[in-house]
């Protein structure tokens, strides 16, 4: 019997890689994909890739709408709309796997101070598994609803917390420096992805203010229990897809780099998607993939991790279809 699916927010670009997965898995059923499109443009109209692979309408759906016909709905919608559907969503039957930043956050003030918004659902936030099965993989396969993690924290906490958990690194002072594709600003045209714009550049932004800053520093505090406030530079890069991150960090003691990575291989030893390499990987290492690639260096005293991803496949959708596939008792590899 199959798993009748149901993606919200049908026109992104996230939206898009997780239907082309989709289409591979052997033991699902796209049946509604929704948008906000006047009329019912056929899918192939918003993305003339899926033509001849999903014959279907883009659709303006009710919660309730959605949930009596999916079993698990995909929800690629802004920050802020998720949590206004997600309880219908859940009233209705479905299990959700929620790609916005709506249920990432423990605290409803902290939401509050970084989306500049109130939360719609706040008495929710903290019981709903962080979706990054490395970590959270027995919370994930019984929940409801799975908040799907940001790109730059996948990149950033999964060399961070084999490290810190060892006593390897200083939880004070950690700098994560990123670099990323014009994807990850999401499909909406923008001034500063506008094509003469961000072509043969490269510029920082959201210094001290992106929101997935509160998002590293609570999943590393949490898993290692200690505290952690990271520097988050993100820096936008000319490509399509692909996210570079370099840690830095005091050692803690004294460490070698065979110590740190034959500790990241111990720690990730068996994980299928998370690759401990020798060589500084590269955004193409990883790129149209579902792994992520970390190494480990000690420079001049100083711990450096990098690790690679594709914001749009590990970073987003590849990781969502992770975490379904957890969520319906499927092989965790299924279509990845």
């Amino acid at each position: 019997m199959t798993t009748k699916i149901a993606v919200l927010g049908a026109a992104g670009y996230t939206a898009l890689e997780l239907i082309k997965i989709l289409l591979r898995h052997p033991e699902v059923e796209i049946v509604a994909v929704t948008d906000l499109h006047e009329g019912r443009p056929h899918v192939a109209m918003i993305h003339p890739s899926l033509a001849a692979r999903l014959d279907l309408c883009v659709e303006k759906l009710s919660p309730a709408e959605v949930a009596a016909r999916a079993d698990c709905v995909f929800a690629c919608l802004p920050h802020g709309v998720s949590a206004s559907m997600v309880p219908h969503l859940l009233d209705g039957g479905a299990r959700v796997v929620d790609f916005s930043a709506d249920y990432r956050l423990n605290d409803p003030e902290v939401f509050a101070e970084w989306y500049n918004q109130k939360h719609a659902d706040p008495d929710r936030l903290g019981k709903i598994p962080y979706g990054l099965p490395e970590l959270f993989r027995e919370q994930i396969r019984d929940a409801a609803l799975v908040a799907n993690p940001g790109c730059f924290p996948t990149s950033a906490v999964l060399p961070l917390v084999p490290l810190l958990k060892a006593g390897l690194i200083d939880s004070r002072g950690i700098v994560v420096d990123a670099k990323t594709g014009v994807s990850g600003a999401g499909r909406t045209p923008k001034l500063t992805t506008h094509y003469p714009e961000c072509n043969e550049s490269m510029a920082a932004y959201n210094l001290g203010r992106h929101r997935h800053t509160p998002e590293i520093d609570q999943i590393l505090s949490t898993t290692t229990g200690k505290s952690v406030e990271v520097v988050f530079s993100p820096h936008l890069i000319p490509m399509d897809r692909g996210i570079l991150t370099t840690t830095y960090s005091q050692p803690a003691g004294d460490v070698n780099e065979e110590k740190l990575l034959q500790t990241l291989r111990d720690f990730y030893a068996g994980e299928p998607f998370v690759r401990v390499v020798d060589h500084l990987p590269g955004t193409k290492d990883a790129a149209f993939t579902n792994f992520c690639d970390i190494t480990a260096r000690v420079v001049r005293n100083r711990v450096l991790t990098v690790s690679c991803v594709d914001n749009l496949i590990k970073g987003a959708s590849g990781a969502a279809v992770q975490n379904f596939n957890l969520m319906f008792g499927y092989e965790e590899t299924t279509a990845l």
